[in-house]
């Protein structure tokens, strides 16, 4: 009995900490935000930096100095960065990847919208207690993007759970397993054309949550100097943007596991790979876009665009499924 535990504890350590955890999350974010960086710049017309130049600003900023502000509350300002990470970490933990998920239950939607907050809020709480002006601005602009994301984002995962649930006789379905098995067994929900407005608007979801160009007015350089990040360096700075790439992939890995799950090719081995490549699709082709082709928006303007067109969107999906169609 206490062998089985102990080997038990090792395999949900492995999960953490390996796959689909910590390593796995630091490898693939960072190489989704270099891939990012290098569309851009090619779209752009410029040579762009190498797609390993994430790995090189983390593993350089780990070795600067940190430096705490006087007026800051030391405590908070050096877990907030900490706390955030973990969140987003434990998030993936929850995401099947090849109808593989180290933790599965009846409410994982609700669980990881949840989590989901919790890096933001970690980000408000370093911010203010910094101490600095410019922060200050940034953390207010980031609570309004919270309110903005998470109407649609809460839409879109009701018209999923409400589409599943019709199916499966339950009302509504929260569990990350059971959708994951649904498609499986009756194909991708992106082939549903009830979900194909949903699908779109958790696409343009995406670069709101992780705080990407052109949604990223909390840490705009040339008006706040960058924003709640203003007065990080050092270790703290290097997990700041390293859940930044984390939550990139996070949220790409479940815009897949809701819409793009049971696609397969009948060998196990390629099945992984597919549900990368569509997550660097997913990610790479549309936010890349998007940032190369647009100007950074006003924070009044990612309100009102989040209200109203993707929440619009968002909202015909979850009618069309609460009817049945």
């Amino acid at each position: 009995m206490t062998a089985n535990i102990f080997l038990n504890g090792l395999q949900y350590l492995g999960y953490i900490l390996i796959f689909p955890g910590f390593l796995f999350c630091f490898v693939c974010g960072m190489l989704l935000t270099g891939i990012d960086r290098k569309l851009v710049a090619r779209m752009q017309k410029r040579v762009g930096p190498p797609i390993l130049q994430p790995f090189y600003d983390f593993f350089k900023l780990c070795g600067k100095e940190t430096i705490v502000p006087a007026a800051a509350s030391r405590t908070t300002f050096l877990m907030a960065p900490l706390v955030g990470l973990a969140a987003l970490v434990v998030i993936q933990l929850f995401i099947p990847i090849h109808g593989f998920s180290a933790f599965s239950g009846m409410a994982d939607i609700i669980v990881i919208l949840y989590l989901l907050l919790i890096p933001a809020l970690a980000a408000i709480l370093g911010a203010a207690a910094s101490g600095s002006p410019y922060a200050g601005v940034g953390l207010s602009r980031e609570m309004v993007t919270i309110i903005s994301c998470e109407l649609p984002l809460v839409l879109i995962l009701l018209a999923v759970a409400k589409t599943v649930g019709n199916a499966m006789g339950t009302g509504l379905c929260f569990s990350m397993s059971d959708i994951a098995d649904y498609q499986v067994q009756h194909g991708s929900l992106i082939t549903r054309l009830s979900m194909i407005p949903a699908a779109i608007a958790f696409a343009m979801v995406i670069p709101g949550e992780t705080g990407s160009h052109p949604f990223d007015t909390a840490e705009a350089e040339t008006e706040i100097c960058e924003g709640m990040h203003a007065e990080y360096s050092g270790a703290p700075l290097a997990a700041f943007k390293l859940s930044h790439a984390i939550k990139v992939l996070t949220l790409t890995s479940l815009f897949v596991a809701l819409f793009f799950g049971g696609i397969g090719t009948g060998l196990v081995a390629l099945d992984g790979v597919i549900v990368f490549a569509l997550c660097v699709i997913a990610t790479a082709l549309f936010i890349s876009f998007v940032h190369a082709v647009t100007a950074r928006l006003k924070i009044e303007q990612v309100f009102k665009y989040y209200w109203t067109v993707v929440s619009g969107l968002a909202l015909v999906s979850l009618v069309l499924a609460w009817y049945g169609m």
